[in-house]
């Protein structure tokens, strides 16, 4: 027992003050090696701020990108109105469609067959159509004059404007509007650029239809009717204004150059858009100050197209019909409006979403709730049996290529969509929060059994 306490195994005494000094030397290296480490640490991190080229270089590119960021909130408003120029004046087939539903609307129709009715009655002689009308027309002129009461010049005039309202509300003068305003259209691109010609003439400032085949197409029904009088007006010319615009000239080069600019200048936008952002030092709030921005700007353009029907109006002359007018502004101007609404939708879109994935607590929460509906759903699929296997994985590994490629086809196809509207952002936006969810429901890490199980089969081996 006494040889087992004060020995070795073999009999022999241990030396411990030698193993105890051992120990203390290799505490006192490891120590001072800690030292000397934190010092370097300390050291290095005091060369790093006391350096002055990185924050140069922060504050450098911090400029460019608030130098961008401000560009594109100024393009914005640029590219609608030049998107719209190239559209509506350079597209012949555009503009036809865009000014077609007029032909439809009451009160141009009424306006026409003010018009008409006025050029018809300036030239028919209520006494000559009395007194020399045939006795075999007499019937049916009689018939005509007694169905409204009053003088017979009243009563003639309500039968001329029942009669051309009936025409205008017809096909006939749906398929003579469109052909008429293809005819116009290089006026009208005469007028806001001072380019083309065409037989629609720009006077004092306006374009104007010749009404002259719908007067005859009224002489005709007019004899038919028992008016034969009526076959001896000579041609009449009468117009209706479709656009007015007299102080164009002073903007008329500045108009040109944002059609020629119209195809180029949408890029222009997106690419100060995109290299303000990746030259900023914090992207996401770069991207949230740009799409609110750009929010701003298309409301701003918004608010400008309202407060110039206005002023449109108010400039036109006395005899120019108020609600015809009306109607032609706000025809033309629509797909402007709808231009804008798009832009104005899809930069509330982009900043929502940066400010979605930012670290706010009521981003987090919203976050919160997308993946606890998720967890749900899912530990629900997996209670009935459902398993994502492979695919899970895989959209595990391949997640944010996933998410970031459905947004780059959505932006692709934004871009190429001829006409592109509100909805339009809508759908798209919505597709891609479906591939998100779908994403985030079939995103299942691989099981740390199986990797451990390849790394010790490995080993194995």
């Amino acid at each position: 027992m006494t040889a087992s306490a004060n020995g070795g195994g073999n009999g022999e005494p241990v030396d411990r003050s030698a193993s105890g000094s051992g120990g203390d030397a290799a505490d006192r290296a490891e120590i001072a090696a800690l030292r000397a480490r934190v010092a370097e640490l300390e050291a290095a991190k005091a060369s790093a701020a006391a350096a002055p080229a990185p924050v140069k270089k922060h504050r450098i590119r911090s400029f460019f990108s608030a130098l961008l960021i401000f560009l594109a909130w100024i393009l914005a408003p640029l590219a609608v109105v030049a998107a719209w120029s190239a559209s509506v004046v350079g597209d012949t087939g555009r503009y036809v469609s865009t000014v077609a539903p007029l032909a439809r609307n009451p009160d141009i129709q009424q306006s026409v067959a003010n018009r008409t009715t006025d050029a018809i009655m300036s030239h028919l002689d209520i006494q000559t159509l009395v007194q020399e009308a045939a006795p075999a027309d007499r019937p049916r002129l009689d018939a005509v004059l007694q169905k409204a009461a009053g003088p017979v010049t009243s009563a003639l005039t309500s039968f001329v404007h029942e009669q051309t309202l009936n025409l205008v509300q017809s096909d006939w003068f749906a398929s003579f509007w469109d052909d008429a305003n293809r005819a116009a259209h290089a006026s009208v691109d005469k007028l806001l650029t001072g380019q083309g010609g065409g037989a629609v003439q720009v006077k004092n400032g306006a374009v104007t239809i010749d009404l002259a085949p719908v007067v005859d197409k009224v002489k005709t029904q007019l004899v038919a009717k028992g008016v034969t009088v009526a076959d001896k007006i000579p041609q009449v010319h009468t117009d209706i204004t479709v656009m007015q615009a007299e102080h164009i000239n002073k903007y008329r080069t500045y108009f040109r150059l944002l059609q020629i600019l119209g195809v180029w200048l949408p890029f222009v936008f997106l690419a100060c858009v995109a290299g303000g952002v990746l030259l900023a030092k914090n992207r996401r709030h770069a991207l949230i100050v740009a799409g609110l921005g750009v929010f701003v700007a298309a409301a701003l353009v918004g608010i400008g197209v309202r407060a110039g029907r206005t002023f449109y109006l108010n400039a036109l002359p006395a005899d120019v019909s108020q609600a015809s007018a009306s109607a032609v502004y706000d025809i033309m101007s629509r797909f402007l409006i709808t231009t804008n609404r798009t832009v104005a939708i899809l930069g509330l879109l982009v900043a929502l979403a940066a400010f979605l994935a930012g670290p706010t607590r009521v981003a987090g929460a919203v976050r919160g709730f997308w993946h606890a509906g998720i967890d749900s759903t899912r530990q629900f699929a997996d209670h009935l049996g459902m398993r994502t296997g492979p695919v899970g994985a895989f959209v595990y590994r391949f997640r944010s290529w996933i998410t970031w490629g459905a947004v780059v086809i959505a932006g692709v196809v934004l871009l190429l969509w001829h006409y592109p509207t509100g909805m339009v952002v809508f759908w798209l936006a919505l597709a891609c929060l479906l591939v998100l969810l779908v994403v985030d429901f079939l995103s299942e890490p691989p099981a740390a059994g199986s990797e451990s199980g390849k790394t010790a089969g490995g080993q194995t081996a």
